[in-house]
């Protein structure tokens, strides 16, 4: 099969759809050329634009062309909902519906936005054009990304004015997973100069039961983007937890522009899902500015990882520190992709991109591509690191001389390899329910294998 083939069934990635779109929230002109200009780049696009990666392309196991999109999300009146204990913002889209929003009395008081782009622009008709207008959040080789850009059924706005210190996260969750259905959503994330605030990203299912295993149910999808912007000396912590069901892909593209003296730390976790596709692109536009990204996958059955980092080296004296890795069991497969660009104007660059994945049966695979492209030779540090092997005995036999069973050796060895993710998440009730999920993952596998 060839790349292009991969994406047969994604008809409805048309001008028409994205007008229809537009219309249902009546996005200003200036949004709807965007979504059109989104169209045209989506029907030019290869699936995968470098060639470096191409042979680790396969998305054979979504059945795109059963998918049906929501055309719009209903936002009900009373979708008035509790803060999740410890947050001091929350939005939550189920489905084709906005279930819940709410502020702590702190963030509404200093002026934080958590809403829909339908409700921003009702609201704050300027707002969303101030931030998104004639700027490009997204990378315009990306093909998923043109497809979020293009059909969105809802926009998620959070905005954090300058000056602003949240005390608490924000937390964003999206709920999918009924048969046959896509939801394909945006998230714009910006801090004003000097902010600073902690965002929680969860992927989750929308069924209270989640089986497994794929069933015969009928598959869904969930695509969407997190666009970051920082200006000048912001700070930034976002977090993701996806959990989604055994019949669900996901498809992520997250893109960040960091300003002068600004600081992002992604934690990206991917446990659940059928295929996980996600790139992470980082600008570091500003001097002296800072990104720190960790991100783990666990995979088991025959579920599919698909995980490549962009970090774009455009300031001087900026930093990078990218950490992937990946436990695969059962038939599951990782890739790991990575390029880390210092461009000519990145005078004083010092960046690190490390790729490690553990096998733990003879049927998994994973590969880890890491990469350099240096066009600055006075740079601090430009370096990167990979493997993918067994876990190590060394250490198993470590473990097991001070008295582990060697079951219980092998799962503290898995789930400490993947702590430096899990540590990071804002809310103590959502890392200790990642926590749990590793668990019943693990668990998971090791009846599989047993039987």
């Amino acid at each position: 099969m060839s790349p292009a083939d991969q994406l047969t069934g994604l008809d409805f990635v048309t001008e028409a759809t994205a007008r229809e779109r537009a219309a249902h929230v009546d996005e200003p002109a200036w949004l709807l050329a965007d979504r059109l200009d989104a169209v045209r780049r989506f029907q030019a696009l290869p699936v995968e634009p470098n060639r470096l990666f191409t042979t680790y392309l396969d998305l054979r196991q979504v059945h795109f062309g059963e998918l049906t999109p929501y055309a719009e999300v209903v936002d009900p009146a009373d979708d008035a909902a509790s803060l999740p204990e410890g947050a001091s913002a929350f939005l939550h889209i189920c489905e084709g519906e906005v279930a819940g929003r709410a502020l702590s009395a702190e963030a509404r008081a200093a002026g934080v936005v958590v809403d829909t782009f339908a409700n921003v622009l009702r609201d704050r008709p300027a707002l969303l054009g101030e931030i998104l207008k004639d700027q490009a959040t997204l990378p315009d080789d990306d093909v998923f990304a043109q497809l979020a850009r293009a059909t969105y059924a809802v926009g998620a706005l959070v905005h954090v004015p300058p000056g602003v210190r949240l005390s608490e996260p924000i937390v964003v969750r999206w709920s999918v997973g009924a048969s046959g259905r896509a939801l394909v959503t945006r998230t714009v994330v910006h801090l004003g100069k000097g902010a600073q605030a902690r965002l929680l990203e969860e992927q989750r299912s929308s069924s209270d039961s989640v089986p497994l295993a794929p069933s015969d149910a009928g598959q869904s999808l969930w695509s969407g983007t997190c666009e970051v912007i920082l200006d000048e000396g912001a700070t930034l912590d976002v977090a993701a937890e996806q959990d989604l069901g055994p019949d669900t892909s996901s498809f992520i593209t997250r893109r960040a522009t960091i300003g002068e003296a600004a600081t992002l730390t992604w934690a990206l976790a991917h446990v659940g899902g059928l295929l996980v596709r996600s790139r992470v692109d980082n600008l570091l536009v500003g001097r002296a500015g800072t990104v720190r990204q960790a991100e783990i996958g666990f995979g088991g059955g025959a579920q599919t990882f698909d995980l490549t980092s962009y970090t774009h080296h455009i300031g001087r004296d900026t930093t990078g520190d990218l950490l992937s890795k990946g436990i695969f069991q059962d038939r599951s497969r990782g890739f790991f992709k990575g390029l880390i660009d210092i461009q000519r104007t990145a005078v004083g660059t010092d960046s690190f991109l490390g790729e490690f994945a553990m096998l733990l049966d003879r049927k998994a695979r994973s590969v880890a591509v890491p990469s350099l492209e240096i066009d600055q030779p006075d740079v601090r540090r430009a370096s990167h690191s990979s493997s993918v092997g067994p876990i190590d005995e060394n250490q198993l036999f470590y473990l097991e001389t001070r008295g582990l069973p060697a079951d219980l050796a092998r799962k503290s060895i898995v789930l400490s390899f993947l702590e430096p993710v899990v540590a990071r998440i804002p809310l103590p009730e959502a890392q200790e329910r990642l926590r749990a999920l590793l668990d019943r993952k693990w668990d998971a596998g090791r009846t599989a294998l047993a039987a």
